[in-house]
């Protein structure tokens, strides 16, 4: 089998769909319902096929180079139990979700890669849609794989855990393996950003980085309805704190000259929050600041992506 091929839904900044693109498979067609999301792919990625439109407007029957893909991935927004959310906003998840698995109907893949948060895989709260999730696939021929994967275990400077689902026909179902860690250490802040935070001459980044020793709390996006742009909860900003870093608000540039000497803690930039998300450097995110960092935010690590694709191209090609 030669020239696997896949449609991403809910693409967002394209993490899982760049990852997918480096383990070997070429994307049919992506699909965001924001505009600044599909901005940022036509940016990286011209020559991509991308629909703007709302998942649950999506129609196969109209987008028949959909039909008999390789695989179908979602990197879907992360569904909440309803005792930590509004109901309105877990019923709009938990819709793309089920809306994302429901193609399988008509698509058809040959294995299908769905990413969410980890209580997905085995938490109480969300053993209905795990129901749902087996009774729909099952009934098509599909056999899955629940895990639960690191992203920092894969080189990103992250603790980032994603809870994954992978759908396979039956027929290449047992050739799956869950994709092992790709590194014996996780890489931290400071090495990470060291080389970015001294750019512009700040005397102090090879001290900071050799403090900042631990790898990132997970990044967060954030809602829409929110504010400006921050690096999460107050837990995760005291865990920022403790690697030198303000997680308050985001930095327009890293620091220069002008920090040289100033106690308090520095703040790291929307482009310095990709790197942590493991994006290559000259991966763009169009939109003004909070738009970047909330695309960036909601990303899948690319990492984590190809480490699934090539894990699901081994069983598609035996």
């Amino acid at each position: 089998m030669s020239g696997l091929r896949f449609v991403d839904v809910c693409s967002g900044a394209g993490g899982l769909a760049l990852g997918l693109e480096q383990a070997g498979f070429d994307p049919v067609l992506l699909l965001d319902n924001k505009p600044v999301a599909c901005e940022t792919l036509h940016m990286n990625r011209p020559q991509w096929n991308v629909l703007q439109m709302d998942l649950l407007d999506f129609v196969p029957d109209e987008h028949p180079h959909t039909y008999d893909v390789d695989l179908l991935s979602a990197g879907l927004p992360r569904v909440k139990s309803s005792a930590t959310a509004a109901r309105v906003e877990t019923d709009e998840e938990e819709q793309l979700l089920r809306a994302a698995v429901l193609l399988a109907h008509s698509i058809q893949p040959r294995a299908m890669i769905l990413e969410n948060v980890p209580g997905l895989v085995d938490a109480a709260a969300f053993e209905p849609l795990r129901e749902f999730v087996r009774k729909e696939l099952e009934h098509l021929g599909y056999r899955l794989h629940w895990f639960v994967l690191n992203a920092a275990d894969f080189g990103v400077p992250q603790d980032r855990k994603q809870g994954v689902v992978v759908a396979l026909k039956e027929r290449y179902s047992d050739f799956f393996r869950p994709p092992l860690r790709t590194v014996d250490e996780h890489l931290s802040v400071g090495r990470a950003l060291r080389h970015s935070m001294a750019a512009r001459g700040w005397s102090g980044a090879e001290a900071w980085a050799a403090q900042a020793t631990a790898v990132a709390p997970t990044l967060v996006g954030g809602s829409d309805n929110r504010g400006g742009a921050d690096l999460g909860p107050t837990g995760t900003k005291n865990a920022w704190a403790r690697m030198g870093v303000n997680g308050g608000a985001l930095a327009d540039e890293a620091p220069g000259p002008e920090a040289d000497g100033c106690p308090g803690l520095i703040k790291i930039t929307d482009a310095q929050a990709a790197l942590l998300q493991s994006f290559p450097a000259d991966w763009l995110f169009a939109g003004r600041k909070t738009a970047r960092y909330r695309q960036i935010g909601h990303a899948s690590p690319p990492p984590v992506g190809k480490a699934l694709g090539a894990a699901v191209a081994e069983a598609l090609r035996v």
